[in-house]
């Protein structure tokens, strides 16, 4: 019953099938982890987290009916629902923070090494956004880089401002991609107490994710 309870239940959500057949492939050869749904569009996928229950939704962003971005507000907007990673080729910034914003806990390069995915899958499950280092600087790029720079810079900071100097260790922490166990090793602090000051920092900062956070520090200029 053990290792029932421990298996990640994953739905593949993107409209090229030989996608979707060469990441069921790969996952179904991975312990711990079960492809248990796969759609080809956005459209698909309230039916399928009913039937299937999945936890973690790897989703395609451009799909002809339903984008990944709609499908992705659409299940937050019904409360509580899987994880959801989009899956990108990262050629346009905008559609990958856009779907941040909706609720996504990261996103994944198409065609990512195996391990990579296996690590994202993981790391969503336990709560942790997928955000390594490199993909945190390009993100900052990005906002940098917007149009409305300055607005949003001063939104980011009024949010911040609710945050102890902790909570802004932490939250700086998050937006560099540090996981929970890194960031209790470099601040001194146990696992549990990082979860606890991240689920405040989240709702005082009306966060719906780690993700989400990260964009706000980063808008905010507090990330390294």
């Amino acid at each position: 019953m053990g290792d029932l309870e421990e298996t990640t239940r994953v739905a593949l959500v993107d409209d090229d099938a030989l996608v979707r057949m060469g990441l069921r492939a790969m996952l179904d050869g991975v312990q711990g982890i079960h492809v248990v749904a796969e759609a080809p569009d956005g459209a698909d996928v309230p039916a399928i987290v009913d039937a299937h229950h999945p936890q973690v939704v790897l989703m395609d962003l451009r799909m002809k009916k339903i984008d990944g971005i709609t499908a992705t507000q659409r299940l937050h907007a019904c409360g509580e629902g899987p994880a959801v990673i989009v899956l990108t080729t990262f050629d346009d910034h905008d559609l990958v923070v856009r779907a941040i914003r909706a609720g996504a806990v990261g996103f994944l390069l198409k065609h990512a090494p195996p391990e990579d995915i296996v690590r994202a899958i993981r790391s969503a499950r336990q709560g942790d956004s997928v955000l390594s280092p490199e993909i945190a600087r390009r993100l900052i790029t990005m906002v940098a880089n917007s149009a409305s720079h300055d607005t949003n810079r001063l939104a980011a900071r009024e949010r911040l401002q609710r945050l102890s100097a902790r909570e802004i260790q932490v939250a700086a922490a998050v937006a560099d991609g540090k996981s929970n166990a890194e960031i209790a090793a470099a601040l001194t602090l146990t696992v549990p107490t990082v979860k606890g000051y991240i689920s405040a920092i989240l709702s005082k900062t009306a966060s719906n994710n780690r993700v989400q956070l990260a964009l706000i520090v980063q808008a905010a200029g507090l990330s390294r």
